[in-house]
């Protein structure tokens, strides 16, 4: 009988198919390179808080060099870099994160803070879903350029159809003082805004708190609803390291250092001893977390699914 010009066993016509994309792959040119599209995140963070719904919105974020300038004013640069080696974070550099709140009561549509300017948090809040014209109040924890940078362009209300709010202490505060930031973004809708004292009421179930120390009238905001709360905390601590671990360094923004202080270790002590959540404007985005005490300071714990549970 003659014999095959050419047969192929079993085997080998396995060996052969398994190695027919290896050869696809070393041959043959990509049909695509993907470009490099750089870092990116989220805009926007939303939760439940009882009826209410709470979205954080991430209005800008950038580095900072030289954190020392600004943390750990009052410590020795050993003692700032041992701290922050051993949270595994640089002493060159800081990332920070600008993070007003929206809270949506059910009935009125409530805005936290403006960040820097207009552009960043009407992008932040299209992002949301939301329009700016839908904003009902915006309410101003203190008159740092970061927090009403995007009340206006400078001459249009970037919160058209809004009533403002923002503290009676604060307001006087810089009143008086010339600023520019004042003068151009906040004067202008003085007769749209309510005073706030501690313990006032921007809606039901939304309470102001005296945090005073950053500036004369910082305030924070107590958030209930159906028996859960979250606490606005704006600038009050600043960093989750060297503002939560070490509640006594000086932090170069804070207007009255030692009453800026008084007032971490009070907040603080009172969000660990009850277990209540935060929004830190600065703190690493989303910007929620929870407040343990450790050692003579506190210690910051990132929420992970706690508040996606209804």
């Amino acid at each position: 009988m003659t014999k095959p010009a050419f047969s192929i066993t079993r085997r080998q016509a396995l060996m052969g198919a398994a190695a027919l994309p290896f050869a696809a792959a070393t041959t043959s040119p990509a049909f695509a390179a993907a470009e490099m599209l750089g870092m990116a995140t989220t805009r926007f963070n939303r939760f439940k808080l009882g009826s209410f719904e709470v979205t954080a919105l991430l209005a800008g974020t950038r580095t900072v060099p030289e954190p020392q300038s600004i943390f750990g004013m009052n410590v020795s640069a050993d003692e700032f870099a041992a701290a922050s080696a051993a949270a595994h974070i640089p002493t060159d550099k800081a990332q920070f994160f600008f993070t007003p709140t929206v809270v949506n009561t059910g009935s009125e549509l409530i805005l936290f803070d403006t960040g820097l300017n207009p552009g960043g948090i009407s992008g932040a809040i299209k992002a949301a879903g939301y329009s700016p014209e839908q904003v009902d109040k915006v309410v101003i924890t203190h008159m740092h350029g970061d927090h009403i940078g995007g009340l206006s362009d400078g001459t249009t209300p970037t919160f058209a159809n809004a009533a403002y709010m923002t503290g009676a202490a604060e307001f006087d505060a810089w009143d008086m003082s010339g600023n520019e930031g004042f003068e151009a973004k906040v004067r202008p809708l003085a007769e749209k805004m309510t005073m706030l004292d501690d313990g006032g009421s921007v809606a039901s179930g939304i309470t102001a708190m005296a945090a005073f120390g950053h500036t004369p009238g910082h305030m924070a905001y107590m958030i209930e609803s159906d028996g859960q709360q979250l606490v606005l905390g704006a600038d009050f601590a600043n960093h989750y390291v060297w503002s939560l671990a070490y509640p006594d360094w000086e932090v170069k923004f804070d207007r009255d250092k030692e009453m800026a202080a008084q007032t971490r270790r009070r907040m603080l002590g009172m969000m660990a001893a009850d277990k209540i959540p935060f929004i830190g404007y600065h703190m690493p985005w989303p910007a929620k977390g929870y407040v343990e005490t450790r050692g003579d300071g506190f210690h910051y714990v990132p929420a992970s699914y706690q508040l996606m549970m209804e």
